[in-house]
């Protein structure tokens, strides 16, 4: 399974032609990549339920909600969806999002709910060495890099700016990406590095599952 060219060239198109009229003439340009994108993405939930337990796939729609933006500009020019794990004992999603010169593939948590932030931090306060040991991996560093996510500019309220975990005490999300170029975008092995790239997202998902699904004493919180 593949992303063609002709759906990379129609993102391409519509993000210097972004008005209804040249959506309207192009409407069979749109159907085929977004056929295109839709088979590719059923692919990749299939694959990924055979790995992990996928409870949904999401594939956000191409028109853009422009009530509250000062971008009054009708469409994306990108594809983007996600899949979320099932059971409240799974925590954390993939993501993907396709962009002619910024496309990425990752996952984690978005802005998680105040409850659920408060648990990280304060396990991260207690002991932060579970979470190096995962995010300092060999291969999760040449995966990702660095994690990714909005901070607070000095402490958390509750939190010593002093703390020795202060640098992930910061964290209001968490979240990791993995950069591709074009040529690798529209390459054959494009789906099966996306997968690979996933996976290697899995013991993070391991340790944030955890830790969101037991209190400071590790009493599993859900039956």
């Amino acid at each position: 399974m593949v992303i063609t060219k002709q759906n990379f060239d129609f993102l391409k198109k519509i993000k210097k032609n972004n008005n209804r009229e040249w959506f309207a003439e192009n409407k069979d340009s749109y159907e085929e990549a977004h056929a295109n994108v839709k088979e590719f993405s059923n692919a990749l939930l299939k694959k990924m339920e055979g790995i992990d337990n996928i409870e949904k796939l999401k594939l956000y729609r191409i028109y853009r909600d422009v009530r509250f933006s000062k971008d009054k500009t009708p469409y994306k020019s990108s594809w983007s969806g996600a899949l979320s794990r099932a059971t409240k004992q799974l925590r954390g999603g993939y993501f993907y999002s396709i962009t002619p010169g910024d496309t990425m593939i990752g996952g984690g948590f978005y802005k998680p709910s105040p409850a659920d932030l408060r648990l990280i931090r304060d396990k991260i306060a207690a002991d932060d060495k579970p979470f190096r040991k995962v995010l300092n991996a060999k291969k999760f560093k040449a995966v990702f890099g660095e994690l990714m996510g909005d901070q607070v500019k000095t402490s958390p309220k509750g939190f010593d700016k002093e703390h020795p975990a202060i640098d992930l005490l910061r964290y209001k999300s968490f979240y990791v990406f993995k950069s591709f170029t074009d040529k690798e975008v529209l390459s054959d092995s494009f789906f099966n590095e996306t997968i690979k790239t996933w996976k290697a997202i899995r013991p993070f998902f391991d340790l944030m599952s955890d830790v969101l699904t037991t209190d400071m004493n590790g009493v599993p919180l859900y039956d």
